[in-house]
């Protein structure tokens, strides 16, 4: 048997594809003095910081259960536990957008509501995806290997659908406010962002 997983590799590759959609912050703020503005960006984005580290944490510890030559079992606990922490991220971060309440923008509402119910569907399709994991038979390599591209494959069309409110929440004048909360920029920081 080798030492790496090559199935748990692609699991690990859809999943950083995926990671942290909440985070996809333009990292250019202009000053735009809305006060209502900046505190609902205070609001949303101090409470989805330790959410993100959740995620962040999530995805490290698949991508670690890829690099060393882990048993089906170890496997299985490892991406269990990391989509339920993601599922809990994503419910907790939708509940702060919910609760922070609608932005103070044009179609400030309906922004909102698409982002929330976004934010617990792409929670529900992680807790799915935990539900799999732990229903995969981890005597049998092959079939376990099967069943871990099947989520593989999930995570991908997650990962390229489950952006898009989120992406209309964060255009304009909101992406500009949460780009200047030290909290969401602190969330955000990868070696990736292009400074405005």
């Amino acid at each position: 048997m080798e030492g790496t997983n090559p199935v748990n590799k692609k699991l690990a590759a859809a999943l950083s594809g995926g990671a942290v959609l909440v985070l996809a912050l333009s990292g250019c703020g202009g000053e735009d003095g809305n006060e209502k503005l900046d505190a609902w960006a205070k609001q949303v984005c101090d409470a989805v910081q330790p959410q993100a580290k959740k995620i962040a944490a999530a995805n490290a510890a698949i991508q670690k259960e890829t690099s060393d030559s882990s048993t089906p079992a170890e496997v299985q606990k490892t991406d269990a536990q990391a989509f339920q922490d993601m599922s809990d991220a994503y419910k907790a971060i939708g509940t702060a957008v919910n609760k922070a309440g609608p932005p103070d923008v044009e179609n400030g509402e309906k922004k909102q509501q698409d982002a929330v119910k976004e934010l617990n569907g792409i929670s529900s399709s992680y807790a799915s995806l935990r539900k799999q994991v732990d229903a995969l038979d981890t005597k049998d390599q092959a079939k376990f290997a099967d069943g871990l591209k099947d989520i593989a494959t999930e995570l991908d069309k997650l990962s390229q659908s489950g952006n898009d409110a989120l992406r209309t929440l964060e255009e304009g004048e909101v992406g500009q406010a949460m780009a200047q909360q030290e909290s969401c920029q602190s969330a955000s920081a990868s070696p990736s962002v292009t400074q405005g």
